[in-house]
């Protein structure tokens, strides 16, 4: 019986501690390694106020990065006015050499930069990748004579002084949909009636107050006025639709195409790993699942472009851009 009570303790007590021998064993396997960011710290310098599209692009960046990862803390630096030349130059002076940097920036910037004669342009900076793009919609007040695209082509080109239309900068993506429509109509670019506004709020006032004719700006800005039904639009500049009921300018017979693109840059004198582990970051941003369901929650076509392709890009869009702002009289 002693040995019984003996045996039945002995398997008790070898219960209790199998599972604590179990974990003491599996302590001493190695763990799955887990992977460490790709950045402890970015600086993301913004060349505009903070809450428009360059910003938003940056905070977006900001909360994938983060979630997934691959950076551990962020910096902003906002720095806005005139369509990205006053923040550019302090970016490029102060990150200079620091492979820690990102500039967020756009399209708007290619036309500010010459149509402001500014000594600094975006090929100062490091292309890493273009993200993201937002085709311009061309809208009227939902009362307008204009009934469709066609309409408003044929009063620009009856009379395009006769159509002001509103916009953001001057030279800006807008302004250029405005000069490249007026020129399919073989009519001069110089002669469109562009108003310029500061900010979308005072913009849309205009347009629904009747002061303009028509305004043009990304499709995100009017997209709920278009639903809500007080505004009418008539086309899209992108190469596929924006929206299924709107069409593009292209298939409506009009050859405009234009996009307002957005993407990042690195500092200038970056050595070459540095340039290119921002380009992997970029990539690697760009190809989590968290990134996708962001560009289709914030309705940003996906527009990924990086390294040598980007750069390629920029050349063009940068000629394409003086061409235009030339005849639009903005350019020398």
């Amino acid at each position: 019986m002693g040995n019984v009570t003996v045996l039945r303790r002995s398997l008790l007590l070898s219960s209790l501690l199998a599972p604590s021998a179990g974990a003491a064993l599996l302590a001493g396997l190695p763990r799955p390694a887990q992977a460490a960011p790709m950045f402890r710290s970015l600086h993301m310098f913004v060349p505009a106020n903070p809450g428009g599209g360059w910003d938003g692009l940056g905070r977006a960046i900001e909360q994938v990065a983060r979630e997934g990862g691959l950076v551990e803390t962020f910096q902003f630096e906002n720095v806005g006015g005139a369509g990205g030349m006053v923040g550019l130059p302090r970016f490029i002076s102060q990150r200079r050499n620091k492979p820690d940097s990102l500039l967020v920036g756009g399209s708007i910037m290619v036309g500010a930069a010459i149509s402001n004669k500014s000594p600094y342009s975006l090929k100062d900076v490091a292309p890493v990748a273009r993200l993201t793009a937002e085709a311009a919609a061309i809208v009227v007040p939902a009362d307008s004579a204009y009934k469709d695209v066609g309409q408003f082509a044929a009063a620009l080109k009856a009379d395009p002084r006769a159509v002001p239309v509103a916009g953001g900068s001057a030279g800006g993506t807008d302004h250029i949909v405005l000069g490249q429509l007026i020129k399919a109509m073989g009519r001069s670019a110089k002669d469109a009636n562009f108003v310029a506004f500061a900010g979308g709020g005072p913009a849309m006032a205009a347009i629904l107050g009747g002061q303009v004719k028509a305004g043009i700006s990304g499709w995100a800005e009017f997209s709920e006025q278009v639903k809500a039904g007080r505004l009418r639009a008539l086309a899209t500049s992108g190469e596929k639709r924006t929206d299924p009921n709107v069409p593009t300018l292209k298939e409506s017979g009009l050859d405009v195409v234009a996009t307002n693109w957005r993407g990042v840059f690195g500092p200038p004198g970056l050595k070459p790993d540095g340039h290119e582990a921002l380009i992997r970051f970029v990539t690697a941003l760009h190809g989590l699942p968290a990134w996708k369901q962001l560009l289709e929650t914030r309705g940003w076509d996906d527009d990924f472009l990086a390294g040598k392709e980007f750069e390629t890009f920029l050349a063009e869009d940068t000629k394409t851009t003086e061409s235009v702002l030339k005849d639009l009289g903005l350019a020398a």
